[in-house]
């Protein structure tokens, strides 16, 4: 891949809205070069008979089954309420 360019890094740190001095830019134009530099090493390896992935552990959902059960009645709920009204919890407005 070609080099990256001081504008190239001015247009990134634009868009990111970043103000940079021109020694920073400068900075970042040989940083960022090395990234894409040894990313660019990956290319090199042969993936040929890798399946792919979407992670690199072989991790299961382990998030107990989803089963109804029983739950305190309506009359229990409203007890500890310190305000109902018709059966439902009542709290203050906030429209007006």
């Amino acid at each position: 891949m070609a080099e990256i360019s001081k504008d190239q890094v001015k247009h990134v740190a634009n868009l990111a809205r970043l103000a940079l001095e021109e020694e920073e830019v400068e900075k970042m134009t040989k940083q960022l070069g090395d990234i894409i530099n040894y990313a660019e090493l990956l290319n090199e390896l042969d993936t040929d008979d890798v399946e792919p992935t979407t992670h690199v552990l072989d991790l299961k959902n382990v998030m107990r089954k989803d089963e109804p059960k029983e739950w305190i009645k309506k009359e229990d709920a409203l007890k500890n309420a310190p305000d109902e009204e018709d059966g439902q919890f009542q709290v203050p407005s906030i429209l007006e």
